[in-house]
């Protein structure tokens, strides 16, 4: 594994080296700077993707319900796995997980579950028999440099974004559980009581030199390096020191309290990455509700109960061709009526029902009810005025 690992040659150890001793590195860096972050988040809860300026490693965190530990039966479990993938680097073997792989699974397991960052009693579903198992996968998948600080971002993002589903304890003997669907019921968060970040040190020139985030090249020329994971509050998680150059107590002093500040704009990049990612999510919730709210109106003013058709006839508009066929059924009644009685004129039954029906109105009556319920038109006044002239002549 380490004869594949990229070794630079002595120009380039030359050039770094001396680069840092005038405060330059090679990326336009200073000594304490960190390289570009950038978190993102898939489309499934506890998921994330995090890129440390070249390095890039994915974060994903699953949950299963499992028996506890006998000397903590009310508490759940956290596990770290690593993959690394030569994809990310030729060093890397498939299969079997290398020292590389060990430590940095470790270092990121001292700092989360030894701190207690995870509060570990509220993944308890029933005493000594069930509690949630969660499990974070860290996939690496490009090797730039500082795998262990990018892990640990990523670890931190996924379960800060991660829901489990609710349960409930039911049965004869109250021991049976439940597990609702996210459908049924909105998944829960964890409990999260702080953010341990861990920030990697280099150590060049018999340890006189130091610097944050230790880019690939940096790695392969550094004497030693030393891991310190803190919290936002400044209280100190975990310490790693791996092998190499020793290191004075004042140099450590000092590099404690460079992480402290560090670990402290870490934990704001992620609290806003997270709070960006669930509003998103609470907003895409939101959108859905505008259009499935004017169906129901809709619905429940057309919809009527225990109603005629008589009642449905009143409510609906009218059009004229139904307004013509009701006249001309008037109409036919009429001369009907007028044929049987062989009167020449209409009866009074017969004139009040047509005043009435004329009175409600529809557009387009005929002309035979027209001549029979209403009254003479001024044409009918002068015709006999012309034929009295005629006959004088």
């Amino acid at each position: 594994m380490e004869h594949l690992r990229w070794r630079p040659s002595v120009n380039e150890r030359e050039f770094i080296e001396s680069a840092l001793q005038s405060d330059l590195r090679v990326d336009g860096r200073h000594s304490f700077d960190f390289r570009k972050l950038k978190i993102s988040f898939g489309r499934e809860d506890g998921s994330s993707e995090v890129q440390l300026g070249e390095t890039h490693v994915l974060g994903y965190v699953t949950a299963q319900l499992v028996q506890p530990y006998r000397d903590r039966a009310n508490e759940g479990t956290l596990a770290i796995f690593t993959e690394f993938s030569p994809m990310a680097d030729p060093a890397f073997e498939p299969g079997r997980p290398g020292e590389s792989a060990i430590e940095l699974g470790r270092v990121i397991d001292r700092g989360l579950r030894e701190s207690r960052a995870v509060d570990m009693e509220s993944l308890c579903v029933v005493a000594g028999k069930h509690v949630w198992s969660v499990r974070v996968d860290l996939h690496i998948l490009d090797n730039g440099g500082n795998l262990i600080d990018a892990a640990n971002i990523a670890a931190l993002a996924a379960l800060s974004t991660f829901r489990r589903p609710e349960c409930t304890v039911g049965g004869d003997d109250g021991q049976q559980v439940i597990v609702h669907d996210p459908e049924v019921r909105d998944p829960l968060p964890l409990t999260i009581h702080h953010m341990p970040i861990a920030v990697t040190f280099a150590y060049f020139g018999e340890g006189n030199i130091v610097v944050v985030d230790p880019t690939y090249k940096e790695e392969a020329v550094m004497g030693g390096r030393m891991t310190a994971t803190i919290n936002s509050n400044g209280d100190i998680c975990a310490i790693q020191k791996a092998g190499g150059e020793g290191v004075m107590s004042s140099v450590v002093m000092q590099c404690l309290r460079i992480a402290s500040v560090k670990a402290a704009d870490i934990t704001s990049k992620i609290k806003k990455a997270v709070d960006s990612y669930t509003t998103e999510k609470a907003l895409k919730k939101v959108k859905r509700l505008p259009a499935s709210l004017p169906q129901k109106v809709i619905v429940t003013d057309v919809t009527m109960e225990d109603k005629g058709d008589d009642e449905l006839e009143t409510q609906t508009v009218k059009t004229p061709s139904d307004a013509q066929e009701k006249s001309k059924d008037l109409a036919t009644t009429v001369k009907a009526s007028s044929h049987e009685d062989a009167q020449p004129m209409l009866t009074e039954s017969a004139n009040a029902e047509v005043k009435i029906t004329s009175s409600s109105g529809a557009a387009g009556e005929s002309e035979e009810a027209q001549e029979i319920g209403s009254p003479k038109s001024l044409k009918d006044a002068i015709k006999p005025k012309h034929k009295r002239k005629k006959n004088k002549k």
